[in-house]
């Protein structure tokens, strides 16, 4: 069940000690009984502001097979409670799996979640499981949302034991971003626990049930920012000390001793990383206290991402160095080939080898040798002289040879490159299609995990003649001298073509004729160069891409020929 339910967007928790509903224990349509899904979040430690009582609305009898729209087959039901119910499916006009969460259309909360699904599906962020489809017909409201067969959930990684201080640092940090991103838009989750965080096969940590989740409950918050923060809070302590910050235990977690209260994570284990411990503090309604001094509270996702910045950047830990086997001499090298093997009981004398060179052979060897070593003294000595008699004749031309200008190369030391801090990004589409203007940011955020990525092209490497390129500009700050780009690629293979332009601004509107070239190379690896002649001056980079590697299909996208920029760096 746990590998299961990683892929799902599950509503319920499987931990909790009181049922929500005492119909929850029924068998499903297809003759399979189904356990009772218990309740494990405290609402009003979370501050989450409650739930409405169990609504009156039976959940629809649908069974495995049921095809939805024509299209999509329910397979497996995850989660039957409060009259709504959730499925793994597959999308037979795709050919993949989906997940759906069913109730019917005169259900109390139908119309929040078709609201709450609509709103997070215009989001668009891939940090979030993706709402795919929402849909209400024949008497049922149903949302589609990604199935992810490779994600695990942050319960079942704290089952073995907390979190290494780079893992939990890379979780609240991908987390805290998210959220700080989705309350932008005016998006809550209202009920982000251990189960709704995953972690991918790639490292990635993505949230699911956003907005969702907590309209199927009737979850509702006055303070939707506060909640969340403090949500992402638990989650970091729960990660540092694989206990819940709360009396209560829930999600696999123990709670905190009773009647000690809310205590710092380097006071309940050992080892616990001193600046995530005070920043997890921070989070958590607590005025901000912490052990060892005070600290403002962070009551905003925003603020939250903002604490995560300041601090210093964890490193992974370095991998185990394992001592190689100790040298081994086969029974060949030991000398012992092709002999046989003594009787039992005797005692085998060892042959003593011969004198060495002594043969016809070996003297032969020795003054072969040494007429070699004759040969090579006298070729030698006669290189060395040629040499001193051709230094002597070219010194009177020493002084011809010098340049005496201001260009002396020789006696320049080459200034070392200085890096160039980037203010802002916008994706550059002059044919009006964009890619994923959204996460241009994720370029140059220094986390190689994140990136800006092309929809995959069926027709390559070269986009042309179907489209230009594709591509960012970068804003400088002001005017400043460009010599140099690194740009991180996620996909490596047959080749990825890129050039750089300096441009007069962020806007798509200019045409590529009107903008001055830096430079351009190709590469097949994952690290894509490209150097100027001579530094030049501008507040604007274009990073554009005219060729694409191929590469198979990933969660994003579908195999085709296709790149990623995970980090971009300019010197002068």
């Amino acid at each position: 069940m746990a590998e299961r339910s990683t892929a799902a967007v599950d509503v319920a928790d499987n931990s909790g000690n009181e049922p929500l509903t005492a119909e929850a224990d029924q068998s499903t349509a297809d003759g399979e009984a189904q356990n009772r899904e218990r309740d494990t979040e405290n609402d009003e430690a979370q501050g989450s502001g409650g739930t409405e009582s169990p609504e009156k609305a039976s959940p629809p009898e649908l069974h495995s097979g049921h095809k939805l729209a024509k299209r999509y087959r329910l397979e497996e039901c995850v989660t039957r409670l409060d009259g709504f119910s959730s499925w793994r499916a597959v999308d037979e006009k795709l050919r993949r799996a989906v997940g759906v969460h069913l109730l019917p259309a005169d259900h109390a909360r139908a119309r929040s979640v078709l609201a709450a699904a609509r709103s997070s599906a215009l989001l668009g962020d891939p940090r979030f499981v993706q709402v795919l489809d929402a849909v209400e017909e024949d008497d049922l409201v149903y949302v589609v949302h990604e199935w992810l067969p490779d994600a695990v959930e942050l319960t079942s990684l704290l089952a073995p034991g907390p979190l290494e201080p780079h893992d939990a640092y890379q979780m609240v940090s991908q987390v805290a971003s998210a959220m700080a991103a989705a309350h932008r838009e005016g998006l809550a989750h209202l009920r982000l626990n251990p189960n709704a965080v995953l972690r991918t096969s790639s490292g990635q940590w993505r949230i699911r049930g956003l907005a969702v989740n907590a309209a199927l409950r009737g979850i509702t918050s006055e303070t939707p920012q506060r909640t969340d923060t403090e949500s992402v809070g638990a989650l970091l302590y729960a990660a540092l000390t694989q206990r819940w910050p709360y009396e209560d235990d829930a999600y696999g977690l123990a709670g905190l001793p009773k009647d000690v209260g809310l205590i710092a994570p380097d006071q309940v284990r050992a080892h616990v990383h001193r600046g995530l411990s005070e920043l997890s503090m921070r989070a958590l309604a607590n005025d901000g206290a912490t052990a060892s001094r005070h600290e403002a509270p962070c009551t905003t996702p925003e603020e939250l991402v903002k604490a995560v910045g300041e601090m210093p950047r964890i490193r992974p830990p370095e991998p185990a160095f394992t001592a190689p086997p100790e040298y081994q001499r086969t029974t060949y090298q030991q000398g012992s080939y092709g002999r046989p093997a003594p009787h039992p009981g005797a005692t085998q004398q060892m042959p003593s080898p011969p004198a060495p060179l002594e043969s016809r052979t070996g003297k032969a060897l020795k003054w072969a040798v040494s007429a070699l070593l004759i040969a090579a003294l006298g070729l030698g000595s006669w290189q060395l002289a040629d040499a001193l008699m051709d230094k002597g004749n070219k010194s009177d031309d020493t002084n011809q040879t010098q340049t005496t200008d201001g260009n002396d190369k020789t006696g320049d030391q080459a200034k070392p490159a200085a890096p160039l801090t980037i203010h802002g990004a916008a994706e550059y589409y002059p044919d009006g299609k964009a890619q994923h203007p959204g996460d241009v940011g994720l370029s140059y955020d220094g986390d190689a995990s994140t990136y800006w990525r092309t929809y995959s092209f069926n027709g390559g490497p070269k986009l042309a003649p179907f489209k230009q390129g594709v591509g960012i500009v970068y804003d400088l700050g002001s005017e400043k001298g460009v010599s140099a780009a690194s740009i991180g690629l996620n996909y490596g293979g047959n080749h990825t073509t890129g050039a750089l332009y300096a441009t007069d601004s962020l806007s798509s509107s200019a045409p590529l004729s009107s903008m001055t070239k830096i430079g351009e190379t190709t590469t097949s690896g994952k690290d894509l160069k490209i150097s100027a002649k001579k530094a030049v001056k501008t507040r604007y980079v274009l990073v554009w891409l005219t060729a694409l590697p191929y590469s198979g299909k990933d969660q994003y996208s579908g195999a085709g020929y296709k790149q990623a920029i995970t980090d971009v760096k300019f010197t002068s």
